[in-house]
């Protein structure tokens, strides 16, 4: 009998042991330990793309108008002026038109700004004739008649160029011509740079880009736009030099503008031409 009876004694009290774990846990679970304050987890909610914005969809601001697209690769909104004068607020794939509508509003003295650099830049003339004023080789030359007759030709400067007629716009004959001496030049020029600076280059090609001077492939591939040979040479020569530099670093951190350094110590002045001069050749 006392057997027993110190036997259901020590189970008593080991139920009773196991009761004040179980609160003590219990109690755990609501309250933060000392010197921490947590807020209950919240279930995250899915973001919800917001629904495209009208293609074209513009609004009048004091600056004039702004035209909205959407943009599914941008993480941030923006706004830019175009060459042609076009304001473009873009919107990120997650973001809202109302959000636009204010970054817009924000940066109403930016856009001021810039509408009035770029009526001052200079420009080219929109038809080319006889008489007009065009860029090549780095300057605003006139198209001057060099011959008439069955085979006219017309000259800038010292180059003269043959075409088919001397009514009408001259503009896609000339340019014609322009990136046939392209193809030429500019290759021979990237292989000599190339040497100088000791750059592995594979291949170079001479394209009609309309928003880019230049690019770079890791395979070394180097891409150029061919209105260079309407540049100054040392604007054609910085464009080769940054490509063959991006072979050493594909991007533009400060070491790669380091390098740019060291082999074109002159490049601010190249890229200072481009921002005065970049609309005469509609980049």
């Amino acid at each position: 009998m006392h057997n027993a009876l110190a036997l259901q004694g020590r189970i008593t009290s080991l139920r009773a042991t196991v009761n004040e774990a179980q609160q003590q846990n219990l109690l755990g679970f609501f309250t933060p330990a000392a010197g921490v304050h947590r807020t209950p987890p919240v279930t995250a909610r899915p973001v919800v793309a917001q629904p495209p914005v009208s293609a074209g969809k513009s609004i009048t601001t004091p600056q004039g108008d702004v035209v909205f697209e959407r943009s599914q690769r941008a993480n941030n909104y923006r706004l830019t002026l175009r060459r042609d004068g076009t304001a473009v607020a873009t919107i990120p794939a997650r973001g809202s038109e109302r959000e636009a509508l204010r970054f817009v509003e924000q940066h109403q003295d930016w856009l001021a700004r810039a509408r009035a650099r770029q009526r001052q830049r200079p420009r080219a003339a929109e038809v080319w004739v006889p008489g007009a004023r065009v860029l090549w080789r780095g300057e605003l030359t006139e198209i001057r008649v060099a011959t008439e007759g069955e085979k006219p030709q017309v000259c800038l400067a010292a180059d003269v160029f043959r075409v088919a007629r001397l009514e009408g716009d001259l503009r896609p004959t000339l340019e014609a011509h322009f990136a046939r001496r392209a193809k030429i030049e500019l290759p021979g020029r990237t292989w000599e740079l190339a040497a100088v600076t000791g750059m592995g280059v594979k291949h170079v090609t001479v394209r009609n880009q309309r928003s880019r001077w230049g690019s770079c492939s890791a395979n070394g591939t180097i891409s150029l736009n061919w209105r260079l040979v309407q540049t100054p040479d040392f604007v054609r020569d910085y464009i080769i030099y940054h490509e063959l530099m991006h072979l050493r670093e594909m991007n533009h951190s400060e070491r790669f503008w380091a390098r740019v350094e060291e082999v074109c110590p002159g490049w601010r002045d190249a890229e200072r031409w481009i921002k005065r001069n970049g609309s005469l050749l509609g980049l």
